[in-house]
């Protein structure tokens, strides 16, 4: 979809209903408990979820027990897992996702990343994910790698190892540059 020519009514609408965000901050609503903020973006749109794939996120993520409960009553890795369903909830075909595993313990880490594994795999989803975790990237098909905002450097099939190794790499490239004396007229 071509994005540049769009009123805000039809971008707010293309972002409500094709794409979901799994921020790092999670931007849970404090007086919505965690169903309410889960089914939000489909509420807001008129649109009844899908029980069945609301079942299996929210068991996925181990909410069942802490769905009536608000933001301020869960701790930060359950608030991590509301903020993921609440972006699987509606089977978007974007799913852009900041650190999603950033407040989580291994295990619901390797969960959440397993279910946006699946989501790609079977669903068809699309899921943009920026981390600094090696072991989340290789969860991925192609991983790009940034240095001042540019795309530097990709890999396809990433291993964890393999995306660790390139990091380094980089921090070795980026520490003798700074390194580096700047030559007269340079700054």
């Amino acid at each position: 979809t071509e994005i540049t020519g769009l009123r805000d009514r039809e971008l707010t609408r293309l972002r409500r209903d094709r794409i979901g965000f799994m921020f790092q901050s999670f931007n849970l609503i404090p007086t919505l408990n965690a169903l309410e903020n889960i089914t939000l973006p489909m509420d807001i749109a008129g649109h009844r979820p899908d029980e069945k794939w609301l079942d299996q996120v929210i068991d996925t993520l181990g909410l069942r027990d802490r769905l009536r409960h608000r933001p301020s009553q869960l701790s930060g890795g359950q608030q991590q897992r509301v903020a993921c369903a609440r972006a699987l909830a509606s089977r978007p075909e974007l799913i852009f996702a900041d650190e999603p595993t950033g407040n989580l313990d291994s295990r619901a880490g390797l969960e959440v990343l397993g279910f946006l594994r699946e989501a790609v795999d079977r669903l068809g989803q699309t899921v943009v994910m920026v981390t600094h975790d090696p072991g989340a990237a290789a969860h991925s098909d192609l991983v790009l790698f940034l240095g001042d905002g540019r795309i530097v450097d990709e890999m396809r099939q990433p291993t964890a190892e393999a995306v660790l190794e390139r990091m380094k790499r980089f921090d070795v490239i980026r520490s003798r540059s700074e390194d580096t004396p700047a030559s007269p007229g340079e700054s």
